[in-house]
C-alpha cells in the first residue's frame, strides 16, 4: 500500500519506515527540515519537506503522494526535563496534536485515503481510580493536575477527531513509555543520564504504575496497524505493568547507576510539581490485550525487564524488535 508517515525523522518514524518497506509498502515521510531528506531516503522512503502546521503544504503533500494510509507521527519532544510547567513545555505537541491532527485528517480525506492511524499515549491519562491496570474503554482523567490539563486535553481532541472522522478508519495508538534507541531512555538520553547522576528520585511511595514498550515494538505495532484491525483505541504496551518503586531501581542496576534516592511528597512537589507526586503516586498501566488480540502483535520485548538490561547492548535490542 502507499503509506504517507507524518513525522518519518523522529523517533518512532525511523523504526518504523524500514519495516513498512521490508512489508512491501511505499512509503512517503514528512520532515519539517530538509536536510533530513537524505536520512529518509536511506530507510527506504520518499521525502517531503513541509511544516506539520502549514496546512496549504501539508495538503499539497499528501495530494501528491496519494496515500492509501496516513501514519500521524508528529511530536515535538525534545527538552522534556521541566515537568513543573507540563502544558508549557509540550506546547508545540499540543499544537501537533490539535491544529496539526486537524490539518492531517483534511489532506488524508482529500487525497481520498482509507485508514488513519495516529499516535497518543497509555501512560498518565488514566483517570486514578479502580484497579493499577486499564484497558482502553477505560475513563481518562477527568481531574488531572493543573499543569497537565491542556496536554491531556490536547490528547483528548486527537482520539475524538481520529475516531470521528467520516470517511476514514481512524486507529489510535497509546504508545507506553518509550525505551529504547532515539528515546529519552537510552544511553545519552535525558531520563538516562539524570538516573545516571541521580536526578530521577522515587517521591513518596512510589505506586504509581507505568507501561512501557520499545519504540522498535511500537513501530512494529503501527506497521500491523497498517494492514490489519478495526478502527478504534488500541494500547501498544508491554506485558508487565508495574510501580515506580519496582521498574525505576531496575533501570538503575542495568545500566550501572546509583540507587535513586527516595524524597518525600512534599519535596517531590515542591522539586517537580503536583504533576510529578501524580504520576509516582497514582498513574495506572495499561493492557496490551486488544492489541494482541486484533492486530496480531506481540511485543519482543515482553517486559521492561529484559528490556532495560539489554540498554547496555542496543543493537542486539534493535535486532530482535525488527522480528
Amino acid at each position: 500500500m502507499r503509506v504517507f508517515v507524518a513525522g518519518g525523522s523522529g523517533v518512532v518514524g525511523q523504526h518504523l519506515i524500514p519495516i513498512l518497506v521490508a512489508r512491501g509498502h511505499s512509503v512517503v515521510a514528512l520532515t519539517r527540515r530538509a536536510e533530513r531528506a537524505d536520512q529518509l531516503q536511506g530507510l527506504g522512503a520518499e521525502p517531503a519537506v513541509a511544516d506539520a502546521l502549514d496546512r496549504d503544504a501539508i495538503l499539497a503533500a499528501v495530494t501528491r503522494a496519494r496515500p492509501e494510509v496516513v501514519i500521524h507521527e508528529l511530536t515535538a519532544l525534545k527538552g522534556l526535563g521541566d515537568f513543573r510547567h507540563l502544558d508549557r513545555t509540550f506546547g508545540p505537541t499540543n499544537r501537533l496534536r490539535t491544529e496539526g491532527t486537524d490539518i492531517l485528517l483534511a489532506a488524508a480525506m482529500g487525497a481520498g485515503s482509507a485508514r488513519f492511524i495516529a499516535q497518543s499515549y497509555a501512560g498518565w491519562p488514566f483517570a486514578r481510580e479502580g484497579g493499577p491496570v486499564k484497558r482502553e474503554e477505560d475513563p481518562l482523567d477527568p481531574t488531572p493536575p493543573r499543569e497537565a490539563r491542556q496536554s491531556l486535553a490536547a490528547i483528548r481532541y486527537l482520539e475524538t477527531a481520529v475516531l470521528q472522522s467520516p470517511d476514514l478508519e481512524g486507529l489510535v495508538l497509546r504508545y507506553g513509555g518509550l525505551y529504547g534507541p532515539g528515546t529519552s531512555v537510552a544511553p545519552g538520553g535525558e531520563q538516562f543520564e539524570d538516573l545516571r547522576r541521580r536526578r530521577f528520585p522515587i517521591v513518596g511511595s512510589g505506586a504509581g504504575v507505568w507501561s512501557f514498550v520499545h519504540v522498535g515494538d511500537a513501530a512494529m505495532a503501527t506497521a500491523l496497524a497498517v494492514e490489519r484491525g478495526a478502527p478504534g483505541v488500541y494500547n501498544i504496551v508491554d506485558d508487565d505493568p508495574a510501580p515506580v518503586a519496582e521498574w525505576l531501581p531496575e533501570l538503575a542496576r542495568a545500566i550501572g547507576a546509583p540507587p535513586p534516592r527516595h524524597v518525600p511528597i512534599w519535596l517531590g512537589r515542591l522539586l517537580g510539581g503536583e504533576f510529578v507526586v501524580t504520576v509516582m503516586t497514582e498513574a495506572r498501566g495499561a493492557s496490551n490485550a486488544k492489541a494482541k488480540r486484533d492486530l496480531g502483535w506481540a511485543p519482543s520485548q515482553p517486559s521492561w525487564r529484559g528490556g532495560f538490561a539489554a540498554l547496555a547492548a542496543p543493537g542486539a535490542m534493535e535486532q530482535r524488535a525488527a522480528h
